[in-house]
């Protein structure tokens, strides 16, 4: 793909909120962001649009698959609210 084909790809990618990162085998992959509400299990997890997101020590890390390589989510894509499953205590 030449360089004038790729800006208009990723400026479609960027506009619809999507993050953009580099994959462990090359080129990118595209990360959904996350609702504004989520509600995790127990063991703080959360799957959505295919990746597999994770609450650890007030911060989310995303994987694209369950025990796939962790990487933080940048703050902006993190949801607004989220909470256990069954508890009422909001973070």
């Amino acid at each position: 793909m030449n360089g004038k084909a790729l800006v208009p790809v990723l400026s479609i990618l960027l506009l619809s909120a999507c993050l953009v990162a580099p994959s462990r085998r090359g080129g990118l992959e595209v990360i959904p962001i996350l609702p504004t509400f989520v509600e995790v299990d127990a063991d703080d997890y959360y799957a959505h649009g295919g990746y597999h997101y994770f609450h650890t020590n007030d911060r989310w890390y995303y994987a694209s698959s369950r025990n796939g390589e962790r990487r933080e989510l940048p703050r902006s894509h993190w949801p607004k609210e989220s909470r256990r499953r069954g508890w009422k205590h909001q973070r």
